[in-house]
């Protein structure tokens, strides 16, 4: 015995739709606001993070006054000391991205995120942005507290150093982000690695204090210190001498370290999945 189906003649057959197009920047920007939704809904944190800094300004302010030259006045000081100052803050905000990464894996929400449609780079450069939103609000604060102390802002100046350092920002949340996939069953390596680096490279940047009296040897590791060029930048920048050859070098050393930093990272993530 057999059946035949029937077929009402005419009738469109409905084909499955394509799925909808997506693009880096719009999965990058949802990956953004993700990061940031727990900021907003505690923007006191921002705030908090900043003691450390104010730290720095506070206690190394007065000792560089002594050591640049009794010459100086307090706000060439202070122009010397702020934009390092937020070097550092982004330095330290970029090389946290791994270790937030290392809680989301823990707590099984990476792996949410992998079977998600979203672009593997987007969920890198969406980390690494929302850390540099949070260092404008930061500079913000620091030029804010800062300026009744004689530092002086140059608006075009301050807002090319703060693309400056996006760009710097961008290549480092990428090898942090690289490192914590590395040693993802060994998180405490993390911190091992990232304080063997982070402090040399400060201390060899002259973010602190100045090289210039230093050992030959420093002053090599110096000029091969990426970050250096970039401190040497944003000090001109925020001196409003947008035309220095520090300023080229500066971009220069930044979109290498962001080329190198997001191949890494990314390169990193394709075998990670």
């Amino acid at each position: 015995m057999s059946t035949t189906t029937l077929t009402q003649v005419g009738t469109p057959v409905e084909m499955p739709s394509a799925p909808p197009r997506r693009s880096v920047v719009g999965d990058t920007l949802i990956v953004l606001t993700r990061e940031l939704r727990p900021t907003l809904h505690d923007p006191f944190s921002v705030v908090f993070s900043l003691i450390q800094p104010i730290f720095f300004l506070a206690l190394f302010g007065p000792l560089l006054a002594g050591n640049l030259g009794g010459g100086l006045s307090d706000g060439e000081v202070w122009q010397w000391f702020v934009p390092a100052i937020l070097v550092m803050i982004s330095l330290f905000g970029s090389t946290t991205v791994g270790s937030n990464l290392l809680f989301e894996m823990q707590t099984g929400a990476h792996e949410r995120m992998l079977v998600t449609p979203l672009a593997r780079s987007s969920l890198l450069v969406g980390r690494a942005l929302k850390e540099i939103v949070t260092l404008v609000a930061q500079a913000v604060v620091i030029v804010l507290v800062m300026l009744p102390f004689g530092f002086r802002l140059h608006p075009g100046g301050a807002l090319l150093g703060l693309v400056l350092l996006a760009i710097l920002g961008v290549g480092i949340s990428a090898v942090s982000y690289a490192l914590a996939l590395a040693v993802r069953n060994q998180d405490w390596m993390f911190w091992v690695v990232q304080q063997t680096v982070l402090f040399p490279l400060m201390i060899l940047s002259g973010m602190l204090l100045p090289l210039d009296g230093g050992p030959g040897w420093m002053r090599a590791l110096a000029r091969a210190n990426p970050l250096s060029y970039v401190v040497e930048a944003e000090r001109a920048l925020f001196a409003g001498d947008l035309t220095a050859a520090p300023v080229l070098w500066g971009f220069v050393a930044a979109a290498l370290t962001a080329a190198v930093g997001l191949a890494v990272g990314i390169r990193s993530m394709r075998r990670g999945d």
